[in-house]
């Protein structure tokens, strides 16, 4: 056996921390690991997110990688649990070697992966640009184990109580997932309403990957005399509850935090429209972390555009693309051969550096949030349009 193969398998052993290869030899892939919901009821998350996420290093890699070493993203399903997420972060970190873990989908499952990547520390093993807006990651001691590109919940909540407020709307009533994710969005929510002197008008909830119908939930806050619904959950649950309130002839606004999946949200209540001959796509509000795919005055979403299939074309996949570019800057400003440290510094040294949506990033040492910029879509003949001048 060479020389270089048994230094390869050494520092492999050894859980060296970097990405291999010299100039002089052929370069390996950079590996990034992934685990997120591919099946189950919020599957569609994570294949859409993947989606972008491979669009952009396809490109990548199509045009020769990054000074010659291509990205391998290495997938794995979670279901959207947490038992199965931290399972597969212990193989992707031990088993697969991978550089850094990348786009996680769901607040429950990171939350439960991050004791893991404390008690790896020494190893600095980082997650970059997870989907979801949630506080633990965002607040010692997990911060500086997490780079968080999207906005937060925080500030996803504050902008829908501000829209439905300027729209006069004053009796808002919640309707989230019993978990950390709905819990996060939920304070969010009730801490923006108290700032107008309000409070949340009625809470509901339901279970994380129930397949339940959501009549009970739906009346409950029909019958409190709710004006306008905040729903933390996701595209399955939400699209329920919508249907039942629709038929009941409660036709309030329904607004949503990007984590419901807007484009899987509206797919779902055509489907059950075209079964019942009624439009239940009618008045519903979205918050995004991201530029709508219709919106070409962004640099990313023309790029998006120009490399994606038009059936692809959708929020979650753009934020998918926007988590690659970000990812990928990072991956040039390290050096060939560059060790996690390294890498670590040149996500932090993205501060200032606009990804195509005219903002900078806030990366720094101290601070691990990229964007805290909200964007709001409304629905219109059937399909997400942007908001604009908050109406």
């Amino acid at each position: 056996m060479g020389v270089c193969i048994l230094i390869a398998l050494y520092a492999a052993l050894a859980g060296a921390a970097t990405i291999p290869g010299s100039a002089n030899q052929a370069l390996p892939p950079i590996r990034i690991g992934i685990s997120n919901a591919q099946s189950g009821p919020s599957g569609s998350l994570g294949r859409q997110l993947v989606l972008g996420s491979k669009a952009y290093f396809d490109l990548v890699n199509g045009s020769g990688g990054i000074r010659g070493q291509k990205i391998e993203l290495i997938v794995r399903d979670d279901g959207y649990e947490p038992d199965p997420a931290v399972q597969n972060t212990f193989h992707l970190i031990n088993d697969e070697r991978v550089f850094f873990l990348f786009d996680y989908v769901g607040t429950s499952p990171l939350t439960r992966v991050l004791p893991l990547l404390k008690y790896y520390e020494g190893r600095q093993v980082v997650n970059v640009a997870p989907l979801t807006g949630a506080d633990t990651q965002r607040k010692p001691p997990y911060d500086r184990f997490v780079f968080n590109i999207r906005a937060s919940y925080a500030d996803e909540t504050k902008v829908l109580v501000d829209y439905l407020y300027s729209t006069g709307h004053r009796k808002i009533g919640f309707m989230g997932q019993a978990d950390s994710y709905g819990k996060s969005g939920e304070v969010g929510v009730a801490r923006q309403l108290a700032s107008y002197g309000l409070k949340i008008w009625e809470p509901v909830a339901y279970r994380r990957n129930e397949s339940a119908k959501m009549r009970e939930q739906a009346d409950i806050l029909r019958r409190s005399g709710a004006d306008a619904v905040i729903a933390v959950g996701v595209y399955g649950p939400v699209a329920e509850f919508v249907r039942e309130a629709r038929l009941s002839g409660w036709n309030v606004p329904v607004a949503n935090v990007s984590f419901v999946g807007a484009d899987a949200l509206l797919e779902r209540l055509r489907e059950y429209g075209a079964e019942a001959h009624r439009d239940f796509t009618q008045n519903l509000i979205n918050s995004e972390v991201a530029p709508s795919p219709e919106q070409t005055e962004y640099a990313l979403v023309r790029n998006f555009r120009a490399n994606v299939p038009k059936e692809d074309y959708g929020s979650v996949a753009l934020e998918g693309w926007l988590n690659a570019v970000v990812a990928g800057e990072a991956i040039r400003r390290s050096p060939v051969g560059a060790t996690r440290a390294q890498f670590i510094e040149a996500m932090e040294s993205l501060g200032g550096w606009d990804p195509g949506v005219g903002l900078p990033l806030g990366f720094s040492h101290s601070d691990h949030q990229g964007l805290r910029k909200v964007w709001l879509t409304r629905t219109e003949g059937g399909h997400w349009v942007p908001v604009e001048n908050g109406r």
